[in-house]
């Protein structure tokens, strides 16, 4: 059933535009294909299972194609045209309904009033609409009244078919009739408005017509069967009343006591009906009608005894008092009526219940105040008699408590009920029994009255409790709570009119008029503050935009009452009087419209639904309250007679009986409460599902290890990887939930844990079975493991969450263990699905991905979020940049279709987990966005992206099954070029959004690219090979260099201005800066040219004064863009500030520099501030809390402290030369010794395993260092203004400043890198890293080998190519032997260490240095000589090279090899066990060496040498032939001696350079 919109497909096409699909039915039925999408892991029947999933697949593509063209349609709705559909209605005459079926009255009583107040609601959205004078809404407005008179006309026909009097039937049909005609005029007055936008008198008479037809909707309701006695009943009420407004009553004939007698007995009788009116009610209509009557005569009884009862009052005052308490009384009374016909004209409606409830109390205190001033008898006994009336009241919440009695939690209900039973028992039953004996009767009844009170208060928190037990049972359904609280506007509707009616009541004094104009202040206020709210959280536009108008309409015209108020303060007169009467009738209008709006049943709370278990859970609690009322009732009547005559011991006798029940009964009630606390059973029961899931997978497991996991025949690997992902993805959505539910939530502990396990045992069964179809045994036991600790982490969440048990008040420690555990999950799923998504997406199933995505689109048109914690600005730079990231997945989806389609399944991955991210922040960029078309503009767009991205992914997948196929690769790629479109529809969105952040982001990036040009520029000045072109000089270039930094200044300062002025200025100015700053850089690199590369420290000084000012300028913008649309008084704005005074001193230094460039006395100075300058500036970014784009080792930091000293001792000695030349290299030089120092210290710091001492510790010898050096530069600057003896003198001093910092900063950093800390300059360490290197060359060659095929030969015999295989494998081991070895030797070394015949960092150890360096040489020697084997080897199968070349290759390894373990041997243990690996290791290769050797020369065996050698016949030839052979024979001989020599002279070069001790070696 499609409910209400989806019917519009069976209307005539006339009809179509008045029937569009409501965005909340496909809201509805988007939940229902969620749920059935939640369902199908726990479907043990794989068949139905895969059905239901693609039919909610299905489901999911339908909804969103039909909200799509809803959406679009919604644009085109004629202005209105209600007529026909309501005409539609007007054709149900009496005559024609349709009578035969007589249908349920209950359901159509329901109906009806559902319907009336749908019809309100839309009456009240059109008037609404056509006071905007929008003709599209008004349209839809008049659409909807249209659909709620159907509804109504129908619910109409059911009553009159269900009534069995004909005269009730013919009222019924003849106010439905009305409705019609009424509604019909409306319509035609509507659009006559919308016609004359802004006309008074249309306006008026469209609110006329709105009345009558409000008036004809009540007259309908009222129609209905028990609401027409309950009318009577109300009349009754207020007739009976009139006789209060007397000012005189005629004297009694009865005597003070008869009086008295007869008023209790009245007030016993109103009270019984009061109850007997709360619970017919509930009731048929006739029981209604039966108890409203009784009431009305009860109530008129007791009238008649409260006159009676003030004729007897002798004074005026006394008399007054009882009048007053008798109207409270007939006030009370009209509610209490008003209560129950409205519950019995809607049973289902939320908070009705409670108000009924409620005002049946205020009747009963009402009747108790009256009773306590009235009636003199003994102390205590008016306590007695009004405490049994409160208890007889609040009976009734026991009575079916399937409605939330008050905002307690649980555990709130159970520390209430341990106070109150505190106070009941400790202090009020004690105090009853022994102040009656002691006949103290004012203190007893004190105490009375604090007994009612208490056990009023235990009632109440025990029905609230067993209505949380009742709902927390996982069939049960716990009520949702509506959009608003149809009462809390009815509340205020009443308050605002009688507050407006004390202020035109002439009778009101000055002080009454202020109390009045307070009060519709208040409860307006409270109306404008809950309308914002809804219209935040509905996801209905046309809700939204209603709600906004209406809160308007009543501040407007709150605003306007309030100074016709003021003006009447001033001068109380009967004008401003007139005229405050005049404005109430507006707020009045505006209030009622909104309470009709509000009453709309699609913003109703549902109410819950308990289920047969929860209500046998709540027994107890409730059984075990109605004893302790009943015992507390029987025990305070006892008491009362007691209280008269404390002599009497049987009473005595019974009062302790009683007394005994009612304190057994409360220990009852407190017991039953803490066992049943919600959720424990749940978790138990959870528990145990994932204890016996955990065996299942150990036993899974050993049988993998055992190679006996049978394989699972029944289903597909990938219907097994879909239901596990789906499993996890639901388990994932509930971690939070089962979370917060533990902290604070009892009641839906149960439900949450409960889901939670029933996805377990499908997601063990498909793991098992996945992995037992797995062929790779480590994947099988990963995937089994991994799948172990998912439900290890649930077990342990399981345990916190029982032990919080949805109790905030429970220890820190067990909220902190839940937080523990709630992250274990989360890191469990997440591991989980990447293995699943790994595996899948190399399998080509795509399923879950697009399933992924699909979500991802859905939910962007889910219920509102809560308040975006960000600004527009701040998802916009993060959407450009996914944005991007997907352009680029997609460009290489394109390229590996065509070169390595197995990798698209990784690509499809990346892109399917970069949407995700696009989705989740398009949603709080939509509502950050300008303006709400913007927003929806922006979801659109990414929407459109999505399903671009589904079928992309899709095609990937079919692509990666079929790799050959043309066509789908064609697809792809057409898919491919619609997704880039559509990215770049999506940055167009975002740019529209805010047109000025986006440039600003642009332009933040272009000036990144002009930075890293200008480094380039600077190492071509720095290697002196910046020329100039022609003959130009720097001045052919100064004025364009000033000209455009002055331009570049006003571009900022119209940057700044616009910072939070509109987008397009914004835009404008940004895109203005970065050419301005583009020209600038271009013509300084020029100018710098220009100065020529003989003088290449100048050119560096002018290039980073631009470096500078562009640096400067990207901070800028990035400011501007944070800034933008922000307060004066926002920090962004001060840090605006702050970037703008930074641009402007870095652009007046460029100037400074540009005039100074060719002063030869001052270029220096000048290039030396402007070092001091970006200095500081470099400083206060190291300085601020933003940690570093990246980090890096405490290594790097050391190396860069070296320039730290080199620079030191080249500003000492400019310091004392004065020379520019020094000065400006000197200059160059700090800037980038500091700049790199303060970077890498930054990136060492923020290290993950440098701990928070450390890092503050290098931060603070960091700043220490920089400020240092800052003081050094400053002094050298002084003595180039006034060079003096003693100035140079201090410069000493000022190094050994900076020197003494650089060893602090360089403590800083061996504490960073901890007790592993050594020096990287140190020969031993040298040889370890060499000899690591050498064995990660050696692997890659390994890797090289191990792609190598032996080249094809048809022509040859088969046996030869064996031989090639051989030559290969022999290769390789060799390859993975010395691998080995070099693993071996470094593993050596570090024993050799440790035990101190090698010191660690050997301070001046030369020997040591020398072994250093002979066995880095020999490791150096197995890398290049095993590379050389892989090249040879190559080159061999290839038929590139000679085998005499492979064999010589292999013999050089081996000789490396020797060599090696020599260097090893000389200072290392015989017996060590590193030096035993290391011969073992050593020994391998030496054999794979001789393997290969053979190899390669069995295959050379096997070539025939002996060549066919043709004899030319001739003599001369002949003679010709033999000198030829013999040439070549000496030339052959002449070359092998050439050869040797030069081997000989090899080996002597190297000898000279080896170590002493291998020199012996080598000899021995």
């Amino acid at each position: 059933d499609l409910g209400p919109g989806g019917q519009f497909a069976h209307l005539q096409r006339d009809a179509l535009p008045w029937q569009l699909p409501d965005p909340s039915v496909s809201t509805s039925l988007f939940e229902r294909g969620s749920a059935a999408k939640a369902t199908v892991p726990t479907i043990t029947d794989q068949a139905s299972a895969m059905q239901l999933s693609q039919c909610a697949k299905n489901l999911a593509a339908a909804l969103a194609e039909l909200r799509t063209a809803a959406q679009k349609v919604r644009g085109w709705v004629p202005s209105c045209g209600g007529t026909p559909a309501v005409q539609s209605q007007l054709e149900v005459q009496p005559t024609s309904m349709s009578l035969l079926i007589p249908p349920q009255m209950e359901k159509c009583a329901q109906d009806l009033g559902n319907s009336t107040k749908a019809v309100s609601s839309a009456i009240a959205h059109l008037l609404g609409e056509v006071a905007q004078g929008n003709e599209n809404y008004t349209g839809i407005a008049a659409r909807d009244v249209a659909q709620a008179l159907r509804s109504l006309s129908q619910a109409a026909r059911g009553v009159a078919a269900s009534t069995p009097d004909p005269q009730a039937q013919s009222a019924m049909l003849d106010c439905a009739s009305d409705v019609m005609d009424k509604a019909n005029n409306l319509i035609e007055e509507a659009r006559k408005a919308v016609a004359k936008p802004g006309d008074p008198e249309s306006q008026q008479r469209l609110a006329q017509v709105a009345k009558a037809v409000s008036q004809a909707l009540s007259r309908c309701v009222n129609c209905l069967p028990g609401q027409r006695d309950v009318d009577a009943a109300i009349r009754m009420v207020g007739e009976a009343s009139k006789r209060l407004l007397a000012d005189s009553f005629p004297p009694s004939t009865k005597s003070f006591q008869e009086a008295q007698s007869q008023l209790n007995q009245a007030a016993a009788g109103l009270n019984q009906s009061a109850n007997e009116l709360v619970q017919a009610s509930r009731g048929t209509p006739q029981d209604l009608a039966k108890s409203s009557g009784k009431f009305g005569q009860d109530f008129n009884e007791f009238l008649q005894a409260g006159v009676e009862m003030a004729s007897q009052s002798p004074n005026k005052e006394d008399q007054a008092q009882v009048v007053s308490n008798l109207k409270s009384i007939s006030m009370s009374s009209s509610k209490l009526l008003l209560a129950a016909k409205a519950l019995s004209a809607d049973p289902t409606a939320p908070n009705l219940k409670n108000q009924l409830a409620a005002a049946a109390r205020a009747v009963t205190d009402s009747i108790n105040q009256l009773i306590t001033m009235c009636t003199q008898q003994a102390p205590g006994q008016k306590e007695c008699d009004n405490a049994l009336r409160e208890l007889e009241t609040v009976k009734e919440l026991l009575e079916n408590p399937t409605q939330t009695v008050n905002d307690m939690s649980y555990f709130n209900c159970l520390d209430s009920v341990m106070e109150n039973s505190k106070v009941t028992w400790e202090h009020s039953m004690a105090g009853i029994s022994q102040n009656a004996k002691n006949s103290k009767l004012p203190e007893f009844g004190e105490s009375i009255s604090a007994a009612s009170k208490a056990l009023c208060g235990l009632t109440e928190a025990a029905a609230q409790a067993a209505y949380l037990v009742g709902v927390s049972d996982p069939n049960s359904q716990a009520g949702q709570q509506g959009l608003v609280d149809p009462t809390q506007f009815a509340r205020a509707n009443q308050a605002i009119q009688m507050a407006c009616q004390n202020l035109v009541d002439p009778a009101c004094t000055q002080s009454q008029v202020l109390s009045a104009a307070t009060i519709v202040a208040k409860h307006t206020s409270a109306l404008c503050n809950t309308c914002r709210v809804a219209s935040s959280r509905t996801a209905n536009p046309v809700a939204k935009r209603q709600f906004v108008q209406s809160a308007k309409e009543v501040a407007n015209s709150t605003a306007n009452l309030v100074k016709t108020i003021k003006a009447l303060d001033g001068e109380f007169n009967e004008e401003n009087r007139e005229r405050c009467r005049a404005a109430t009738a507006p707020l009045i209008e505006a209030v009622d419209n909104l309470t009709a709006f509000a009453s709309n049943p699609e913003f109703a709370t549902v109410p819950a639904q308990i289920s047969p278990e929860g209500r046998r859970a709540m027994e107890p609690i409730v059984s075990s309250a109605k004893t302790m009322l009943e015992s507390s009732a029987g025990l305070i009547q006892t008491a009362r007679s007691l209280a008269v005559n404390p002599k009497d011991p049987p009473q005595w006798s019974v009062l302790a009986g009683h007394s005994r029940t009612v304190s057994d009964s409360i220990k009852k009630l407190i017991t039953n409460m803490r066992d049943k606390a919600p959720g424990q059973r749940e978790c138990d029961e959870a528990i145990e599902v994932l204890n016996r899931c955990m065996r299942e997978v150990d036993q899974a497991s050993l049988a993998a290890i055992s190679q006996q996991l049978a394989p699972r025949e029944d289903i597909s690997q990938e219907a097994l990887h879909n239901q596990m992902i789906t499993a996890v993805q639901e388990i994932s959505n509930l971690i939070e939930p089962v979370a917060s539910a533990a902290r604070a939530e009892a009641s839906q502990l149960g439900h949450k844990v409960s889901q939670m396990a029933q996805y377990f045992e499908p997601l063990i069964m498909a793991a098992i079975g996945a992995a037992s179809k797995t062929p790779n045994h480590q994947q099988q036991m990963n995937l089994l493991d991994q799948t172990k600790t998912l439900a290890e982490s649930a077990l342990q969440m399981l345990y916190t969450a029982k032990e919080a048990g949805g109790n905030p008040k429970q220890a820190a420690h067990t909220q902190e263990a839940l937080e523990e555990a709630v992250q274990m999950m989360k890191e469990a799923v997440e591991d989980l699905t990447t293995t699943l998504n790994e595996a899948a997406s190399a399998a080509g199933v795509v399923g879950g991905m697009v399933d992924s995505i699909t979500q991802a689109i859905n939910q962007l048109d889910e219920g509102p979020m809560g308040e975006p914690e960000g600004t527009f600005v701040d998802y916009q730079t993060t959407m450009v940049k996914t944005a991007k990231a997907i352009a680029v997945t997609v460009q290489e989806m394109v390229t590996k279709s065509t070169t390595n389609p197995d990798e698209l399944g990784i690509l499809a991955n990346q892109l399917t987990n970069d949407y995700g991210q696009l989705a989740q922040e398009a949603k709080p960029a939509a509502l950050t966005a300008e303006n709400e078309e913007i927003g929806s503009h922006i979801k659109r767009r990414v929407q459109e992206l999505g399903h671009g991205c589904a079928a992309l992914v899709t095609k990937a997948g079919a692509l990666q099954c079929s790799p050959s196929d043309a066509y789908t690769k064609k697809e792809l790629i057409e898919s491919a070029r619609k997704v880039s479109e559509k990215v770049s529809h999506v940055l167009a969105a975002l740019q529209a959004g805010n047109r000025g952040t986006q440039a600003c982001i642009t332009a933040a990036s272009a000036v990144s690219g002009i930075i890293a040009d200008l480094d380039t520029t600077i190492m071509f000045a720095t290697a002196g090979t910046l020329n100039r072109e022609n003959s130009e000089t720097f001045a052919d270039h100064r004025e364009g260099i000033l000209k455009t930094a002055k331009a570049l200044v006003e571009d900022t300062k119209v940057l700044v201005q616009n910072a939070t002025a509109s987008q397009e200025k914004l835009a404008q100015a940004a895109q203005s800066s970065v050419s301005t700053i583009t020209r600038l850089a271009e013509v300084v690199k020029l100018g710098a040219a220009s100065l020529g590369s003989e003088d290449p420290e100048t050119q560096v000084v002018l290039i980073n004064a631009v470096k500078d000012v562009a640096k400067a300028l990207g901070d800028l913008i990035g400011a501007t863009k944070a800034a933008a649309g922000k307060a004066g008084d926002d920090p962004a704005v001060y840090q605006l500030k702050n970037s703008a005074k930074v641009m402007v001193t870095n652009v007046t230094s460029l100037l400074k520099t540009v005039k100074a460039v060719e002063d030869e006395a001052t270029k220096g100075t000048r290039a030396l501030e402007a070092t001091i300058e970006h200095i500081r500036q470099e400083l206060a970014v190291f300085s601020s809390p933003v940690p570093p784009a990246k980090v890096s080792t405490p290594e790097d930091f050391i190396r860069m402290t070296k320039g730290i000293t080199m620079a030191t001792a080249k500003a000492v000695a400019a310091g004392n030369s004065c020379r520019q030349e020094d000065v400006i290299a000197t200059a160059n030089l700090s800037r980038r010794a500091i700049a790199d120092m303060l970077r890498a210290c930054k990136e060492a710091a923020y290290h993950p395993e440098v701990s928070g001492d450390v890092r503050q510790r290098a931060l603070r010898f960091g700043k220490e260092c920089a400020d240092g050096y800052l003081e050094l530069l400053e002094h050298v600057l002084v003595i180039l203004q006034k060079p003096t003896h003693e100035l140079k003198q201090q410069l000493a001093g000022y190094s050994k400043c900076v020197a003494s910092s650089v060893t602090e900063l360089i403590q800083a950093a061996e504490a960073m890198k901890g007790t592993e800390w050594v020096d990287p300059e140190d020969p031993t360490v040298i040889a370890e890293n060499e000899l690591l290197g050498a064995a990660a060359a050696i692997e890659a060659a390994a890797k090289k080998l191990e792609q190598l095929k032996p080249r094809a030969k048809p022509k040859q015999a088969d046996e030869s190519l064996n031989f090639e295989e051989q030559i290969l494998e022999a290769a390789k081991s060799i390859a993975a032997a010395t691998s080995a070895l070099v693993k071996a030797a470094s593993a050596a070394q570090r024993e050799l260490v440790a035990q101190g015949k090698v010191g660690a960092i050997p301070a001046n150890a030369v020997d040591d240095g020398q072994w250093s360096q002979g066995l880095i040489s020999a490791a150096r020697m197995v890398a290049a000589a095993t590379n050389n084997l892989c090249e040879a080897a190559n080159a061999a199968v290839q038929g590139h090279a000679s085998e005499e070349k492979l064999i010589s290759s292999a013999k050089q390894v081996a000789a490396s090899t020797a060599q090696l373990l020599v260097a090893c041997k000389v200072k290392a243990d015989h017996d060590s066990e590193a030096m035993k690996r290391l011969q073992a290791a050593g020994n391998a290769v030496k054999r794979a060496s001789d393997n290969l050797v053979k190899a390669a020369q069995k295959a050379a065996a096997f070539q025939d040498h002996d060549e066919t050698v043709v004899v030319k016949e001739k003599m001369v030839g002949g003679i010709a032939q033999i000198i030829a052979a013999q040439e070549e024979m000496l030339r052959k001989e002449r070359e092998l001696e050439e050869a040797r020599k030069k081997l000989a002279m090899i080996r002597q070069q190297q000898y000279k350079f080896l170590p002493s001790e291998l020199r012996d070696e080598e000899q021995n």
